[in-house]
């Protein structure tokens, strides 16, 4: 193995099931995200998952499940050689896989489209990370480490355009339902790679390749894991078929309505420069008169006339108007005492 060269094209070794097993776990993860994202979406969920903190950190641990795996599959892929017509074949679907996610949600979400979600960044590190095949596995480990941190150190405005925002280093994350750029997210597959290497190199890779699954659940998950992209492209479509129709029908929690626009909004009034006691109450009180007034359908749109914009702005100024001024008079008071 060790002097095997990336023009050689050898057979194909086994497959690893314990690999299939961690893949379909994470995409059962990622239908119970997407389907919480959902129910978010039609208001029937009274939770801002895209912003939620642990909703947040149950997309990133896929993610990065998801990115490992890449490089894991690549040195159990290529671990006699480099497979180069199984490499290109894999690739092409990815990318055509890809470029069909961002279609779609351009359709449906034109604001938030999709243009360099996982699909695309599993496509170009896979590409990426052909020169590390090979190389010293400290090497591996080190540059993904170093991709890994960067962006914590580095951010710059200039990567904030759609056309540079798939680097990374950006210091304004781009509107978008699904982003996945190189730096940080390339390092999590160089690392993956480099403990699949390190793993092949010793007895790991016998027991790994001999487990195999036992119980029916085992067994569904590892069947599961193997139609990954089929079950990834089918299930927000499948979802939200179902899900829209229900909305038609069934009306949204009031609270799911009120919940979400008030956290969002009071986020973007104190990164506006207003106070945070201030903007809470002001987001609230605009809340509730949106819901007396029945506009929650407006916030929703992107394409409101001069007169919906006219009333919106209304109600935002003079709730945060009313909400200084009760500050200002709780200020008073606790002063006279």
């Amino acid at each position: 193995m060790a002097n095997a060269t990336l023009t050689e094209v050898p057979a194909r070794g086994p497959r690893f099931a314990l690999v299939d097993l961690v893949r379909g776990l994470a995409i059962i993860g990622v239908v119970i995200y997407h389907f919480a994202w959902d129910l978010d979406y039609f208001r029937y969920l009274a939770v801002d998952v895209a912003s939620d903190p642990l909703w947040r950190g149950f997309a990133r641990l896929l993610a990065g499940t998801f990115l490992a795996l890449v490089g894991v599959s690549l040195a159990l892929a290529h671990r006699r050689g480099f497979r180069k017509q199984a490499f290109l074949r894999r690739l092409a679907i990815l990318v055509i896989a890809a470029l069909a996610v961002t279609v779609a949600t351009w359709l449906a979400f034109p604001e938030n489209f999709v243009f360099f979600g996982i699909l695309h960044a599993i496509a170009l590190f896979s590409l990426l990370a052909i020169p590390f095949l090979r190389a010293p596995v400290w090497l591996v480990a080190t540059t993904g480490a170093a991709i890994l941190l960067l962006p914590l150190w580095v951010a710059l405005p200039a990567f904030d355009s759609r056309w540079l925002a798939w680097i990374g280093m950006v210091a304004t994350v781009p509107a978008t339902n699904d982003y996945v750029p190189v730096f940080p997210w390339f390092g999590v597959t160089l690392i993956g790679l480099a403990l699949a290497r390190l793993a092949l190199d010793t007895a790991v890779e016998e027991r790994a390749a001999g487990w195999r699954p036992r119980l029916a659940l085992s067994r569904g998950l590892v069947r599961t894991g193997r139609w990954t992209l089929v079950i990834y492209l089918l299930h927000q479509p499948v979802l939200l078929g179902i899900l829209y129709p229900v909305s038609l029908v069934v009306p949204p929690s009031r609270e799911a309505e009120r919940a979400p626009f008030v956290g969002s909004c009071a986020r973007t009034c104190v990164a506006s420069g207003g106070e945070a006691a201030i903007c809470e109450r002001a987001c609230g009180c605009s809340a509730d008169a949106f819901a007396e007034q029945d506009l929650w359908s407006l916030l929703r749109r992107s394409d409101l006339t001069d007169d919906e914009q006219r009333r919106i702005g209304e109600i935002t100024r003079g709730c945060y108007a009313e909400a200084v001024r009760a500050s200002e008079g709780s200020d008073f008071d606790s002063g006279a005492d």
